[in-house]
């Protein structure tokens, strides 16, 4: 099997690795095992292929330190990272630091590895539209609108801030995310920072 089809888990619960594991083996990866992030950084070369899964919160060194620490070693692999508690401001911070994606728990086992996959395999077309276009299209209140989901504000409070209602806000996102092509508020993200060259 090749190592880009590798997936190395990063969690301090002994439970979630093996579940996470007997996953991923029944659907072709190979998998390895951390029970920490150092324990997988004291284990993993430069040269390291396939992808990473870590939960957010760890005893020790965090995910969020992980792909800190990883970066500073080069170790280039696409990382997953898993919260029980996201929000935009978390999805933008791990973005910047190199996260392939943010599933929040619990994750359906179809959502777990769709995002193994696109991590492993996945390479951008040559006719997908830049995430410049994508924003371009946006009109002038939906690009308020996302300026304000970027900051974290739930609906409420940016319907107070842009002076309408929370449901025409409902209405902008939903506008936003359709017209951006985004799946999840981690990609929206993703997307985001891209085009503004982060």
């Amino acid at each position: 099997m090749s190592g880009r089809r590798k997936v190395h888990i990063v969690d301090d619960d002994e439970g979630v690795r093996g579940a996470l594991a007997l996953l991923l083996r029944t659907e072709g990866f190979a998998v390895e095992t951390y029970h920490s992030a150092e324990a997988f950084l004291a284990a993993t070369v430069r040269d390291e292929e396939g992808c990473v899964v870590t939960d957010v919160r760890m005893a020790g060194m965090s995910g969020m330190d992980l792909l800190v620490a990883m970066q500073e070693r080069g170790l280039a692999l696409p990382t997953i990272v898993i919260t029980g508690h996201a929000d935009i401001p978390m999805a933008v911070s791990a973005m910047k630091r190199g996260a392939a994606d943010l599933l929040e728990k619990p994750v359906r086992a179809e959502d777990f590895v769709a995002a193994i996959r696109q991590a492993v395999d996945a390479a951008p077309g040559p006719a997908a539209p830049s995430p410049h276009s994508k924003f371009a299209a946006l009109s002038k209140r939906e690009k308020q609108v996302l300026a304000e989901l970027l900051l974290g504000h739930p609906n409420k409070t940016i319907g107070f801030r842009l002076g309408i209602s929370q449901r025409t806000v409902e209405i902008h996102r939903a506008n936003v995310m359709r017209k951006s092509g985004a799946g999840s508020l981690a990609e929206l993200v993703k997307m985001s920072l891209c085009a503004k060259g982060e």
